[in-house]
């Protein structure tokens, strides 16, 4: 009850004004320059105008089922549809059914006045991203501490994406925050990722050193 899901600062609208929203942009140390990045849930929008702003080389495409959610977008300063940034209502599990999307992230954060829908949190529908991403694809999930499930679903991510998943909690809120790396290339170097940490967390005002540090030690999820 009571959690805020959606927040903005009317002085600085493109901001992450949440912790949680922060950590979920620790996909870039795994990939730094994504072509195009698919957000589940708009909310009030601060992930997708956040990533418009940050990645001018990027596609974003956000998917919301909810069409009274759209409607307020203006409220909330949403950029309007352009040639890389569009706002899609959709049921993302049928959407990612589809054979035919192809994202290097994926940020999930579809939740509702219920809590996470089950649709956004079964096999199939991880399966569904892992079959979207790219060959140095990210999935990144937002699984709120409220959830009872919790390590029922990052077993699924394990089991999907082979082990290739790692966790952050961000300061001062219930969430965990998940990445699941698609390439079966991919092994932590921590030094590196930590100096490149370093490097992004300076250029984006964002504090990805202890996101590494979480993933290192990989705290207790529950």
């Amino acid at each position: 009850e009571g959690v805020v899901q959606s927040s903005m600062r009317i002085s600085e609208p493109f901001e992450l004004d949440l912790s949680y929203t922060q950590t979920m942009m620790g996909f870039l140390l795994f990939n730094a320059e994504p072509r195009h990045i698919l957000l589940v849930g708009l909310g009030g929008g601060s992930l997708s105008k956040y990533c418009y702003r940050q990645f001018p080389q990027a596609r974003i495409t956000t998917l919301e089922i909810n069409p009274d959610v759209i409607a307020l977008r203006d409220e909330f300063l949403i950029p309007p549809d352009d040639e890389r940034f569009q706002v899609v209502q959709a049921d993302a599990s049928e959407y990612l059914a589809r054979s035919d999307v192809q994202a290097d992230i994926i940020l999930l954060d579809g939740y509702d006045a219920a809590g996470l829908p089950d649709c956004l949190c079964s096999e199939s529908f991880y399966s569904n991203c892992w079959q979207s991403l790219g060959a140095h694809g990210v999935l990144v999930a937002n699984l709120w501490n409220g959830e009872p499930n919790r390590g029922l679903y990052l077993g699924r991510l394990n089991g999907i994406f082979d082990g290739r998943v790692w966790w952050s909690r961000p300061n001062d809120s219930l969430s965990l925050i998940v990445f699941a790396v698609k390439s079966a290339h991919y092994y932590p170097q921590w030094s590196r990722l930590m100096s490149a940490a370093q490097t992004l967390g300076a250029r984006y005002r964002l504090d990805l050193a202890r996101v590494v540090n979480d993933m290192r030690e990989r705290p207790d999820p529950d």
